[in-house]
């Protein structure tokens, strides 16, 4: 099996992420862990949990069978909105590690900001303390807002490494990510190739896909590398695990990238929807 190599980017706390990392909603059990063993033996080191997603187990045990040294993996998880508490909060991060077995995570993001409970500023300072006791490397948050973000950055002098959110090219976020690029945090994707199989049908995409001879979800994908942004594509089969990560031998002219940003359809859009949950968190 061809393991794959994929490049870092720099978070601005200094940390490291793959630019290509693995989604894992809904990889849950033994079959979860097997396919999580078949990623990491492919070449993937960034793996995206979170306690919603009833997974971290699963994660930790995939992590001690696949036999990959610890110090190349990427573990992420996330804090669920019902515990933003400052005591709860450090709780939750503890009994994730206890659950996942593992000594820390690597990434640790709040999930939502849950503004009308309006206490993510208590969730915030319990993760940079999580971070001062050495329970997570990198804090970051998801499905924040600028406002959010101005707010926990102004509280706490401390600015997340990341901010994972939904993008794909119907979505594509620009004002968000040019707020990131000015503070440096890093994009994640969720849902990078959409919800739904719409995307993959669009003529815009198959056409490029045709002229550079690779699929339709490798454009996508590759679409989010050349925007900076980290995609976190889920798949439990193997061969389509492989092509996701084959996005890094080939490049979408400035034409291609135009045309992909007349996808944009924000119309009726509800930013910071989760479908991944289905739940308040």
């Amino acid at each position: 099996m061809t393991v794959a190599i994929i490049p870092d980017v720099r978070a601005n706390d200094g940390t490291t992420l793959p630019h290509v990392g693995l989604g894992t909603y809904k990889l849950n059990g033994s079959a979860g862990v097997a396919a999580m063993v078949d990623a990491m033996h492919r070449g993937y080191r960034l793996i995206d949990s979170a306690f919603n997603y009833e997974n971290e187990g699963a994660v930790g045990e995939a992590v001690r069978r696949a036999g990959v040294p610890r110090s190349e993996l990427r573990i992420t998880s996330k804090l669920p909105g019902r515990h933003h508490r400052y005591d709860s909060a450090l709780r939750t991060i503890e009994e994730s590690l206890y659950r996942a077995n593992l000594e820390y995570f690597d990434l640790y993001l709040i999930h939502w900001p849950n503004p009308n409970q309006g206490v993510y500023i208590e969730a915030w300072q319990a993760m940079v303390e999580a971070r001062k006791r050495g329970l997570v490397r990198s804090i970051g948050v998801s499905n924040f807002l600028p406002e959010h973000l101005d707010r926990i950055i102004a509280d706490s002098g401390v600015t997340p490494s990341v901010n994972q959110v939904e993008l794909h090219p119907y979505f594509p976020q620009m004002a968000q990510r040019v707020y990131h690029d000015t503070h440096r945090i890093i994009t994640e994707s969720w849902s990078p190739i959409g919800r739904g199989q719409d995307l993959l049908a669009e003529p815009v995409l198959t056409g490029i896909a045709t002229r550079v001879g690779r699929s339709v979800a490798q454009v996508v994908l590759r679409w989010h590398v050349q925007l900076g942004a980290v995609p976190l594509p889920k798949a439990a089969n193997g061969e389509r695990q492989s092509q996701n990560l084959a996005v890094f031998d080939f490049e979408l002219s400035a034409d291609d990238m135009a045309n992909i940003a007349t996808l944009e359809r924000t119309n009726g859009r509800i930013l910071g929807l989760d479908p991944l949950t289905h739940e308040e968190f």
